[in-house]
């Protein structure tokens, strides 16, 4: 009878959702159900929602298909590709449906384009996977001696997690002269186990009896589970106390504050002192989730709240008291104690919102759906209904859909990126409770974008300049441009323009990182042979199609002290700077010896040269010009002095970081005659130098002249067009007081270059990297003097 009664509810629960299908059928959503057993492994196949909704396999992925559900997402996934519901992971029905007759999972499947929203319920069967358990292994009972036969003694209930067939379904006692079993049958509770008193017991013949009661499920073969039960026997205690009402049944406001007296049972003994005191507290049958929301005061009787109290959660308990006495073998007797929960507006409503994954078009039409909003309110009656508006004046509206507590979000006027790219609004939805609740939810509508606008740089042209010797593969500087557009339209990557183009020829040397704009090196520059150049850099977004632009970079290439100052006079026949001089011993003082020469191939101070004396063998004879390294006598020879005399002399130049070179000259006092016939030999060469020289020179100083107005007018003009200041350079011997010459040689490889420049005083400056005022002097020329001189 219970079968086909059973049979006959889920037949009618078919019916039921058969008519609900077909009712929700031609509107936005539609519901199936399936059934699956617990347990079953991952990947199993549930059924093909696509094929039993007909959707087109085709459009499953494009239309985005996909469950929404929460947290029962993890549960279960939906194949893009066929359509097919599959378990995600194993389901374990005591976990989700814990004590539940039926557990469903509802799943809700979402298609975009256009939106569709469809509900599929999966019911967990149950299987046999759990055996039944008693709390504890082992139960003792005290039951006095004058207990008469048909004295009942409530035992621990087995627990079993499955449900329905598999749960527990009947207990067995092992076999035993004094007692037999009862099983009282508690819709929720389940099946209680009741030890009846048959024989009357004896404590002198038998202090303790022991046998084993066994909870057995129904499935098969039947899974059980065993607890062992002991009866200590006491003597006289033979009235037990009684309850002064039949039942006990009382309504509690949920939220109810902790401590507060829910119901007081009373109980009384006849038997007199500690034998007819009453103390209670819990049946052995209250689960630990009982004690955790209620308690009962052992001396008075009150059931008293503890925990929170949630309509939601359960609307109904039913608690047994135990009343026993205070006898050496208590006496004990059982009272359920039913409590209905009130239901209180104490939920607000909550808002899920499904929209589109991706912007709107501007161009939608009015009545275009961009999002779901659907509602749910835990409570009931009026404090569960509930009214949904949006706050803001916006060009959107809700439309009540055929199901309850769901709404689309529909556009009731053409939309307009260019005045308004993203729409930030507010959901409310208010129950109708006393007093009201409710919930707000903000909704994000972006509006997409075409790509209009190309990128722009900060700077056009750019220019930067580079110190020489720079790290190669180091950054060096960078570009930046922005973009107007938005999202893809305005990321924009960054490339080097190559081509056979004269003017980015040195891009070659260059690269560039196309996500921030930083320029590398990837050689070093060396001013000596590279002054300056430019390229071009182009900067193009990301949108379909892409825009670009392009922008020229003018680099300037900075000296450094990099050259350490090259002895050309004197230079020994095997390389090395030393020489011989020899002077007659009748010359007078302030005699020219001879000239030490140098050159340094840096430019401004960093090729400025300073000469002095390391070590000389008499101070008194010889003096140095520091500035021409010219040696002179000092004094006239006496017979006293030397013939052999020793000067080291050091150059080195003017860079913040000096370089320096060391030349050595041996200088010979010979006599007269003998100074005669050396210097004849000498000035017969000197002189065929000087007479070319001087021909060059003339021409190289009206070129000097020329070129050196020309430079004056462009560093004018440069300092004129530029921001930057430059930090002067100061000479750094403070005891000069003369002017530096207007021209300096020097080589780089196997150029020769002249530095021209105005006689500058003491506190004059050099711009860093000013090359204009360079020369290159003629291949014919090499043969002149290596100074020219103030």
């Amino acid at each position: 009878m219970s079968f086909g009664c059973g049979a006959w509810l889920e037949g009618r629960q078919w019916v039921v959702l058969l008519v609900a299908l077909i009712f929700f059928w031609s509107g936005a959503s539609a519901q199936i159900k399936y059934s699956i057993s617990e347990e079953v492994k991952e990947g199993t196949v549930v059924g093909n929602i696509a094929k039993d909704l007909g959707i087109e396999l085709s459009t499953l992925t494009e239309r985005g298909f996909r469950i929404v559900s929460g947290s029962t997402e993890t549960l279960f996934q939906v194949n893009q590709n066929d359509g097919i519901l599959y378990v995600n992971r194993k389901i374990d029905r005591e976990e989700v449906c814990e004590r539940s007759s039926v557990c469903l999972i509802n799943l809700k499947t979402v298609l975009e384009n256009p939106l569709e929203i469809h509900y599929v319920a999966v019911e967990v069967l149950d299987v046999n996977d759990h055996s039944p358990s008693f709390p504890d292994k082992e139960k003792r009972l005290e039951i006095s001696e004058s207990a008469l036969p048909g004295a009942r003694f409530q035992l621990q209930t087995a627990r079993d997690p499955d449900g329905g067939i598999y749960s527990v379904q009947q207990y067995k006692l092992s076999h035993n002269d004094h007692f037999r079993l009862e099983v009282m049958d508690r819709d929720e509770d389940g099946k209680i186990p009741i030890l009846n008193l048959q024989k009357p017991l004896d404590k002198e013949s038998t202090r303790t009896h022991r046998f084993l009661l066994t909870a057995i499920d129904g499935g098969i073969p039947p899974r059980s589970g065993t607890i062992n039960i002991i009866v200590d026997v006491l003597d006289v205690n033979d009235n037990m106390p009684v309850f002064n009402e039949e039942s006990y049944s009382v309504m509690l406001n949920e939220n109810a504050p902790v401590g507060t007296t829910v119901v007081q049972v009373n109980a009384t003994d006849i038997d007199d002192d500690l034998n007819g005191e009453v103390i209670y507290s819990f049946g052995n049958n209250v689960n630990s989730k009982l004690r955790i929301l209620f308690d009962v005061d052992t001396n008075t009787g009150e059931v008293i709240v503890k925990g929170l109290i949630d309509y939601e959660v359960k609307d109904r308990y039913e608690i047994d008291i135990q009343a026993s006495d205070r006898g050496a073998v208590p006496l004990t007797t059982y009272k359920s104690v039913k409590i209905k929960i009130v239901d209180l507006n104490d939920n607000a409503p909550e808002i899920e919102v499904t929209s589109f994954s991706k912007p709107i078009p501007e161009y939608s039409r009015s009545g275009t759906t961009v999002a779901l909003i659907s509602v749910n309110d835990l409570d009931s009656g009026l404090n569960g209904k509930v009214i949904c508006s949006i706050r803001e004046d916006v060009p959107f509206k809700l439309m009540p859909s055929l199901q309850d507590n769901m709404y689309s979000v529909v556009t009731k006027s053409p939309l307009d990126r260019e005045e308004v790219s993203q729409y930030d609004f507010t959901i409310v939805a208010k129950d109708e409770g006393q007093p009201s609740l409710s919930s707000v939810k903000t909704i994000i509508i972006v509006v997409s974008d075409v790509n209009d606008n190309s990128p722009e740089f900060s700077l056009s042209p750019y220019t930067f300049y580079v110190t020489e010797n720079n790290d190669p593969g180091g950054s060096v500087f960078s570009v930046s441009a922005s973009d107007r557009d938005i999202n893809e339209n305005a990321l924009i990557s960054y490339h080097i323009l190559r081509d056979s183009v004269e003017e980015n020829k040195w891009a070659s040397f260059l690269n560039i990182n196309p996500e921030n704009g930083n320029i590398l090196a990837l050689k070093s520059f060396d001013f000596e042979t590279l002054k300056t150049f430019q390229f071009q850099v182009v900067a193009t977004d990301s949108g379909t199609p892409s825009l670009s632009t392009n922008v020229t970079i003018n680099v300037f290439i900075l000296d450094q002290n990099d050259n350490a100052p090259v002895i050309l006079y004197p230079v020994s026949p095997n390389g090395s700077a030393e020489g011989v001089e020899e002077i007659p011993r009748n010359v007078n003082a302030g005699h020219l010896v001879t000239k030490v020469r140098a050159y340094d191939a840096d430019i401004g101070y960093n090729g400025w040269l300073l000469f002095s004396l390391q070590e000389v063998t008499d101070h008194s004879l010889f003096a140095l010009d520091r500035y021409t390294g010219q040696i002179r006598t000092l004094r006239s020879f006496t017979e006293t002095d030397e013939a052999e005399n020793k000067l080291v002399i050091l150059v080195k130049d003017n860079g913040n970081v000096s370089l320096s070179a060391t030349a050595t000259v041996i200088i010979n006092v010979v006599e007269p005659k003998e100074a005669f016939a050396a210097s004849d030999v000498k000035s017969s060469v000197k002189d065929e130098e000087e007479n070319s020289v001087t021909f060059y020179l003339i021409i190289t100083l009206g070129s000097v002249s020329t070129l050196f107005l020309i430079s004056i007018i462009v560093l004018i003009a440069m300092q004129c067009s530029k921001t930057t200041d430059y930090s002067p350079k100061y000479l750094q011997d403070t005891n000069y007081d003369g002017t530096l010459c207007h021209s300096i040689q020097y080589r780089s490889g196997d150029k020769r270059y002249m530095l021209v420049g105005p006689r500058m005083s003491i506190g004059s400056t050099i711009v860093p990297g000013s090359n204009g005022n360079t020369l290159v002097i003629p291949e014919h020329s090499r043969l002149a003097s290596r100074e020219v001189r103030c």
